[in-house]
């Protein structure tokens, strides 16, 4: 069996490996596909759907499908960026995303991907749902106000650190994020060095006591969009 799979992402010619995902490969290439549970080293997710992309005409999530030989994939269309920007602002409205007043502000992967998208003011009203905050740990505060049960903590806690501190409840639209005790974060044994702590890609997972150490207008995507580093690697490789 041969150890690479050619294919092609909006007309470029790509190099893969079997059983890579496309976002796998697409990352290698230097060629950006938006995503936000996505998060390399992790069980891939597919719950929040911004990597969907069309293989061979049909839609798919990017993080969960394999590569095949010849396959044709389209990731930069109208269609397929409509449908990423409908995604990013029901998110905004299903939650309560305050940036102004975020520490992650800056840092956010959810402001990012609606700055790169070209989100201003979300399409659908705002359904300003009540949601808890757990501050009852001395290291680390839970805004559930700002989670969009990307699952990344709950893989992360299970798989990096081990511990399985949370894990998703209820379904459908009253599904959230808890701590795996049922109890509150200080009674879990969440730990202020875990993992699971910095894969939140939004600022519902926080440290405490360290707020702005790195100041506005130098945090990460401050100057450059998000998945820049993504294409930079692009250089020198006919992409």
């Amino acid at each position: 069996m041969s150890d690479k799979v050619t294919f092609t992402i909006d007309g470029v010619e790509v190099e893969g490996r079997p059983g890579q995902k496309i976002i796998e490969a697409a990352d290698e290439a230097g060629i950006y596909i938006p995503r936000l549970c996505h998060q390399p080293g992790l069980e891939p997710f597919g719950s929040c759907r911004v990597c969907t992309v069309t293989a061979n005409g049909r839609p798919c999530s990017a993080c969960t499908q394999p590569i095949v030989p010849n396959m044709i994939v389209q990731n930069d269309t109208a269609a397929l960026q409509d449908y990423r920007k409908t995604l990013v602002e029901m998110m905004f409205v299903e939650g309560n995303h305050f940036c102004m007043f975020c520490e992650k502000s800056g840092n956010c992967e959810l402001q990012a991907m609606a700055y790169r998208l070209g989100i201003t003011v979300p399409r659908f009203p705002f359904l300003f749902p009540k949601r808890e905050i757990d501050a009852s740990h001395p290291d680390i505060l839970i805004d559930h106000n700002r989670c969009i049960l990307c699952g990344r903590c709950v893989r992360t806690s299970r798989d990096v650190d081990g511990k399985q501190v949370f894990d998703f409840v209820e379904r459908g639209p009253h599904k959230r994020v808890t701590v795996r005790t049922g109890t509150r974060l200080a009674d879990s044994d969440a730990d202020v060095s875990d993992a699971a702590v910095d894969a939140c890609p939004v600022g519902a997972l926080l440290r405490k006591r360290v707020g702005y150490a790195v100041p506005v207008g130098k945090r990460l995507y401050d100057h450059e969009p998000i998945g820049s580093d993504i294409e930079a690697g692009s250089a020198g490789k006919g992409n």
